[in-house]
């Protein structure tokens, strides 16, 4: 049966073969355990779904009508696969406002594919229409594009052979190197040439395009429940033309993410520490990064590099008779100009160790074999990439934890400065470490907090085993109330344990009474 644009109040989708009414404004796809409620509503979309219709079927001059169409859910987009009577097959995808800066993140996203269209011969879908201004008729910017041909690899995955995926894998990483081949002036986000900035600054770098502040969630205000505030420091976006601009960039974002007051400080765990611990920390760390950024084996592996986000299976498209040949490669969103060291811990999800059924010392042949297939491919197509994975890891881990202290306590990052610092000399990096070893009381105090962190870190995984939920408590809608009382029971249990004073396994030393519990508890109660 075809629906008529003009009658698209008869909104119905499918969702595992089940209908449900369509409520294209509402995050309907999924639940939290954890602040649902501001979950949800950073992910509702006030926009008028006729006119998204109506601009569908403007780009489609062959179709007459929508035949069809489902509603799908991210994290950061809503999604709808539009079906024409012709048969093609149409994606429209409407970002959350926790997907980055409100005009930036949409223009950065289309002036990165099409850079790479117009530079590469990595296959991206056709974009037929976009608007980075939701002041626009449909009331929300939007991306309308082909949908990719093919089928996603995530589904073909487990059938390939393995000689299959290994040829997958060199195709992939030909792509690759195409576009971590491009060389860039600086580091930022890319964007289409005159586009305006309210308060930030663009390096011209072709006529088409330039490179602006990175529109990376990581320097705004675009996190659930989260602030910024610079009245310690002033925003600081970039681009940045050297790689210590862009370690300032890192420590300023971290200093902005630390509020002038903490009116919830009782409620965190005594590893969290106070705006005082972060701001002392992120300044000592900001002389730690400076002085690695002066080490050449770093400044080697940095060079401004744009790679894609996220490139795990479910974004990669391949032909289902033949799934060694790639149609396509989807979700652009945020890509940025990194140093090349900032993607050498990323693995993507075909080519991690897969441990052997009944046993985690022992990996699945043929997850080794993958493995070893991404170290090569990595290594010999992509030498940008490849650098650093090559050189001592601790090297980089003070870059990636630095702007995270108030998100994730200052106990992690301190932890990572403690061992920078214990292993400078090692390291081989010239001078003395800027931040000094603590004294054995602090030292003490410190291993405490940490510990507590690493039970804490442990909870929640084994948390989200047991109640199969994502790690920050997502779970489908329809299990949402069964998966909260159990939480709650899980809670109680762990609780009377801990009153009770035994010695369970599952208890650590420093979890003795209710509110020691609460503290680490990562769910709401």
């Amino acid at each position: 049966m075809f629906v008529n644009v003009h009658v698209a109040k008869l909104r119905i989708y499918v969702v595992d073969n089940e209908p449900y009414d369509l409520d294209p404004h509402n995050y309907t796809s999924g639940r939290w355990l954890r602040n649902d409620q501001l979950e949800r509503a950073s992910r509702y979309l006030m926009f008028d779904f006729d006119a998204l219709c109506r601009r569908v079927l403007e780009v489609c001059p062959e179709a007459e009508s929508i035949a069809s169409y489902q509603k799908k859910e991210g994290g950061f987009n809503r999604v709808f696969i539009f079906t024409m009577n012709t048969g093609q097959r149409i994606v429209a995808r409407l970002p959350f406002k926790l997907a980055g800066p409100s005009r930036l993140t949409t223009n950065s996203e289309v002036a990165t594919i099409q850079h790479v269209q117009s530079n590469t011969s990595v296959p991206i879908p056709k974009i037929l229409d976009w608007s980075d201004d939701a002041s626009n008729p449909i009331g929300t910017e939007y991306i309308i594009m082909e949908h990719a041909a093919g089928v996603q690899l995530q589904y073909r995955w487990p059938t390939m052979a393995g000689d299959q995926k290994i040829r997958f894998m060199r195709a992939l990483y030909g792509k690759v190197k195409e576009v971590v081949n491009v060389d860039f002036p600086a580091y930022g986000s890319l964007y289409f040439a005159g586009t305006r900035f309210e308060s930030a600054s663009t390096l011209p770098w072709d006529h088409k395009f330039c490179i602006g502040p990175h529109c990376g969630t990581r320097y705004w205000d675009c996190g659930v429940g989260e602030t910024r505030d610079y009245s310690s420091t002033k925003p600081n976006q970039g681009p940045w033309k050297t790689l210590p601009a862009y370690c300032d960039g890192l420590i300023d974002s971290g200093l902005s993410r630390v509020p002038p007051i903490d009116p919830k400080r009782h409620q965190r765990p005594r590893y969290h520490g106070s705006i005082q611990d972060h701001h002392h920390l992120l300044e000592a760390g900001r002389a730690v990064v400076q002085a690695l950024a002066r080490d050449s084996r770093i400044q080697a592996s940095a060079v401004p590099t744009l790679h894609h986000p996220d490139l795990h299976k479910r974004n990669i498209f391949v032909s289902e008779d033949e799934p060694t040949i790639i149609t396509g490669i989807i979700d652009w969103q945020s890509a940025s100009i990194e140093p090349g060291f900032w993607y050498a811990d990323d693995v993507p999800d075909f080519a991690t160790p897969v441990p052997k059924p009944g046993s985690l010392d022992q990996i699945q042949p043929s997850s080794e074999l993958c493995g070893k297939a991404f170290e090569a491919c990595t290594q010999f197509l992509t030498p940008k990439l490849a650098a650093a994975r090559l050189i001592e890891d601790a090297l980089f881990r003070p870059f990636r934890y630095c702007h995270r202290t108030w998100k994730d306590g200052a106990v992690v990052f301190r932890d990572e400065l403690i061992e920078t610092s214990k292993l400078w000399k090692e390291l081989g990096l010239e001078g003395s470490c800027p931040y000094p070893l603590p004294s054995p009381q602090e030292l003490t105090a410190h291993n405490k907090e940490y510990a507590q962190f690493k039970f804490a870190h442990k909870l929640k995984e084994e948390l989200s085993n047991t109640l199969n939920t994502a790690t920050d408590g997502w779970v489908p809608s329809k299990d949402f109330e069964a998966t909260k009382v159990l939480s709650r029971e899980l809670y109680d249990g762990l609780l009377q344990a801990v009153l009770s004073d035994t010695d369970s396994p599952d208890v650590d030393d420093q979890v003795t009474d209710e509110q020691s519990l609460r503290e680490i508890w990562p769910f709401d109660l």
